[in-house]
């Protein structure tokens, strides 16, 4: 069994696998960039160590400096979360060759899956259907026109070597493709250092559908059901769910079976997710995430298994306790990503020191976040504050939950993205099921949510009284290190 974790990241994936570790008796570590001195992740860790000034290249991405800390903590393993270094081939086998645990992957995994044209080569050797397109990287914009030309417009052009919608564009006709491909090409290798383009068949209006995959070191893989992430924002998931409404059994099991070929084809190991486009009854493969994902709670409210532990578990050399036939969904849960984004402002960032957090409750409520009073939230990181995820019998008592909640979360200090998925939570295409991920192009009035000025003023009023009283009720004492003290650290924790 491992007994000590460096945490390779912050906010609240860090804080969940500390979670996970305490209740293993696994010692965790915490690494921290001066700007996350007083974050959750670093107060309750066993130990925490200070990396570099705020810009991620200067701390969390320094993946020598992050061994040399798990060296002089005594880890004998690493944890990436999600994001970071967590799909970079080279850390997780820098880990390796500095002889600790990476909990994750092999790296010849993520290589296999992190370069979108071998990945394709992969899964179609697996006898995975994948959406019609090419499997090679093109060679230029004229390449591309005669390879929309063979399988018709409209066509996207994506990154080879990277996701989240970076490096990616439709193109409609042929008039279009030239300066599509050389703005793909530039977002690509500016955000990927590599500007390979490929080009699949665009699908007008599917689901996204991920299947969640385990697998352990003696040969077993399994699947762990699907969840449904098609409400996205510029390619950004903003609510999941599982199961989804549009997935029978008989589907899910087809969409399972076919993940866990996908998975053996790489040699895959440890947590990971296939994801697919769904269209007319038929899935096609999208490509892999080769870590946990962050919505990864929904799978665990719906199947009652601890993802996180059995990462830990899995890297520390156990079997699956559990097989596929033990796997059965119970209920439905739903997730929101509540990031510091303006919803009455076209989601522009939002920053300050959080004054005042009252997390919601009651029964089927979980909330996953990385802040609380007192913290600063900055424009260096991702603007995710937290997942606020419910669980119930079925999915309109799960809807309705999810309100409730929302309705009880309160944040002050910076602007939420709350006011939207309040408004999701409430609309009739949503709550029926019909998604797909254009439902945020045909509900357009649920991103441009401006309200009347009178309101906004009123509501300036209330957040200024509500800011008044957490003051008040702090004593105005401000968060200091040596609170740290008081929260179970040890002293040579403090770095």
């Amino acid at each position: 069994m491992i007994r000590k974790v460096l945490i390779a990241n912050r906010g609240e994936i860090a804080l969940r696998i500390v979670r996970a570790c305490r209740e293993l008796g696994i010692g965790s570590v915490a690494v921290y960039s001066e700007a996350d001195r007083l974050a959750p992740h670093v107060m309750e860790a066993d130990e925490a160590y200070v990396i570099g000034p705020p810009p991620s290249a200067q701390s969390y991405l320094r993946g020598a400096a992050l061994i040399e800390v798990a060296h002089r903590a005594g880890c004998d393993a690493i944890h990436p979360g999600y994001g970071f270094l967590a799909e970079r081939a080279f850390f997780a086998q820098l880990v390796q060759d500095a002889g600790l645990i990476f909990i994750g992957p092999p790296a010849s995994a993520i290589t296999a899956m992190g370069d979108k044209t071998e990945a394709r080569r992969r899964m179609i050797a697996a006898g995975v259907p994948v959406v019609p397109g090419i499997a090679e990287p093109l060679a230029d914009a004229a390449a591309a026109e005669r390879a929309a030309a063979e399988f018709g417009y409209p066509v996207l052009l994506k990154a080879a070597a990277g996701g989240g919608g970076k490096g990616m564009r439709v193109v409609n006709s042929a008039a279009e493709i030239s300066r599509a491909f050389d703005a793909a090409r530039h977002e690509a290798q500016s955000s990927f250092g590599d500007g390979s383009i490929y080009l699949e068949k665009f699908l007008a209006r599917p689901r996204h559908i991920e299947i969640q995959v385990i697998a352990d070191a003696h040969g077993t893989v399994l699947h762990l059901g699907e969840r449904d992430c098609s409400v996205q924002r510029r390619h950004q998931k903003m609510i999941e769910e599982a199961p989804s409404p549009a997935i029978t059994p008989e589907i899910r099991a087809r969409m399972g079976e076919t993940a866990v070929a996908a998975a053996r084809a790489v040699g895959y190991r440890n947590a990971g997710t296939i994801e697919f486009l769904f269209e007319d009854g038929e899935f096609y493969f999208l490509e892999m995430n080769t870590r946990i994902q962050v919505e990864h709670p929904v799978t665990e409210l719906v199947y009652g298994i601890d993802l996180v532990q059995w990462q830990l578990r899995i890297a520390g050399g156990e079997p699956l306790a559990f097989t596929q036939d033990d796997v059965h969904p119970s209920g439905h849960a739903i997730e929101c990503r509540i990031t510091s984004e303006d919803a009455y402002n076209g989601f522009m960032p939002s920053t300050g020191r959080i004054t005042m957090l009252e997390m919601p409750g009651g029964p089927g409520v979980r909330w996953d976040g990385g802040i609380m009073e007192g913290v600063e939230v900055s424009l260096f990181y991702d603007p995710l504050l937290g997942k606020l995820i419910v669980h119930g019998p079925d999915r309109t008592t799960a809807l309705d939950r999810m309100a409730r909640a929302l309705a009880e979360l309160r944040v002050v200090g910076v602007e939420t993205s709350a006011p939207f998925h309040r408004r999701v939570m409430a609309e009739p295409d949503f709550r029926a099921g019909n998604v797909t991920i254009r439902y945020l192009e045909e509900h357009a009035g649920l991103i441009d949510i401006g309200l009347p000025e009178e309101v906004l003023q009123r509501a300036a009023v209330a957040a200024a009284l509500l800011e008044d009283e957490a003051r008040s009720r702090r004593g105005a004492q401000q968060i200091a290190p040596s609170a740290a003290a008081a929260s179970g650290w040890r002293s040579m924790g403090w770095r």
